[in-house]
């Protein structure tokens, strides 16, 4: 009764996250709470499911970005970029695109969208041109460059955490040479669809190359030490194995370093009031409705039907992992499916499957990617279409859809080729 209580009660969680007509955060709580009213587990065994790593990780950049965002650098060197192509149309989408892309890898890809889509739809709207090839390219980005680092999607945040080997550098070595390849075809092909659409009004562009970038700026104690923290973070990140210190550790020292430098220019209480609390309280949600399912042990019932599935052959469970990480994850939200499968590819290991790291990697791959799929695949979408909604320039979930999950094919197949000769050639007789 009490299993069958858990799937219930998860699958409707599930289902409520999809539909996104509640608060997601307190749907995955009140999931979270209705498991400890049934007696599936109390309260220590429930807080001992949260993966706190994570969450004082996602905390911690939070403030960092949050600190940062008030020196205007971020619209500054958008608006500088957009300048620097003098406007123009093409060179602009492109602009966006890398903007994103390497913003998501090192800051994270909601934090990104979050801090460059007002500043896109400004831009766009000033040049008079169709927002959603801006939009698209935006999500598209952020969720491939997100794809390449351990901090730049929450799949990655949750894998990085899972896996005690997995370091700032595995993930570029391993994400990234792939990430390169998807995203350069990706941009390719964006740029092939839209080119005839849009167009180069001379009289706008040279209306806003006569804007000054410096007035978004800042140029104070605040720009230079929240720029230093920031960078000197993220070199900690690259550097954790061999400092030997953690990059929750890393993470959570940057930002108290910056509460402390700043705290006689900024209120520390307004930088936590900026704080995504709903995406944090979301997480431990999660992290609780997943230790239901390993509670009443569906978890290793899951393994054990991978591994059934497969015959124990790394290289089938590999492409079962990146496809079905994919397609779903084009389907709903990465995160839930992710907190899903970590333990499910943990268990794997206890049954013989020695080497699982190109299962990680699959999994990674197929769930940052996926995310491309839809509107509600990954959370920087969700929070993309919110914003454009908020400007009045509102994403149709079919016409996304449409150029979203031929991308994610393509993007899945290019992954296929890429795990196949990279890990799993010495596997296959």
């Amino acid at each position: 009764m009490t299993t069958l209580l858990t799937i219930i009660i998860f699958i409707i969680s599930y289902c409520l996250l999809m539909v996104e007509k509640w608060n997601r955060a307190t749907v995955a709580l009140t999931g979270g709470v209705l498991l400890l009213i049934c007696n599936v587990y109390e309260w220590e065994e429930a807080f001992g499911f949260i993966d706190w790593d994570t969450i004082a990780l996602l905390f911690s950049m939070m403030v960092l970005v949050s600190i940062t965002k008030k020196t205007g650098v971020f619209t500054y060197v958008a608006v500088r970029l957009a300048q620097l192509v003098n406007g123009r149309p093409i060179p602009l989408l492109v602009v966006t695109a890398l903007f994103t892309a390497v913003g998501s890898a090192f800051l994270d890809n909601v934090t990104t969208v979050l801090l460059f889509v007002p500043v896109l739809l400004s831009l766009v709207k000033q040049l008079q041109l169709p927002s959603f090839p801006y939009l698209v390219t935006a999500i598209f980005s952020s969720n491939i460059g997100g794809a390449a680092t351990l901090i730049g999607d929450p799949p990655n945040i949750m894998i990085g955490q899972a896996v005690d080997h997995f370091s700032f550098l595995s993930f570029l070595n391993n994400m990234g040479p792939v990430v390169v390849v998807v995203f350069g075809v990706t941009l390719l092909i964006l740029v092939l669809l839209f080119k005839n659409k849009l167009h180069y009004d001379e009289r706008l562009a040279q209306r806003f190359m006569r804007e000054d970038a410096n007035e978004y700026l800042e140029k104070s104690q605040l720009l230079i030490r929240s720029l230093s923290v920031l960078f000197l973070t993220i070199a900690g990140f690259m550097l954790h194995p061999f400092i030997h210190m953690d990059i929750t550790t890393i993470a959570v020292s940057g930002a108290l370093l910056l509460l402390f430098t700043t705290d006689h220019i900024l209120d520390v209480e307004e930088v936590f009031k900026e704080v995504e609390w709903v995406t944090l309280f979301f997480f431990m949600g999660l992290f609780m409705l997943v230790g239901g399912l390993q509670t009443v042990g569906l978890i290793d019932e899951l393994a054990r039907g991978m591994i059934w599935i497969s015959g124990g052959d790394l290289p089938f469970t590999s492409m079962m992992m990146l496809w079905s990480a994919g397609l779903i994850s084009g389907i709903v939200d990465n995160i839930p499916f992710v907190a899903a499968m970590i333990p499910v590819v943990q268990e794997l290991q206890g049954y013989g499957m020695m080497d699982v790291d190109p299962v990680w990697w699959s999994l990674a791959l197929g769930a940052c990617l996926g995310g491309n799929g839809t509107l509600i695949g990954a959370s920087a979408n969700v929070v993309v279409a919110g914003l454009a909604a908020s400007y009045k320039e509102p994403i149709p979930f079919i016409k996304f859809a449409v150029y979203g999950i031929p991308m994610l094919l393509l993007s899945l197949g290019i992954c296929t080729v890429y795990v196949l000769f990279r890990y799993l050639l010495p596997f296959l007789s």
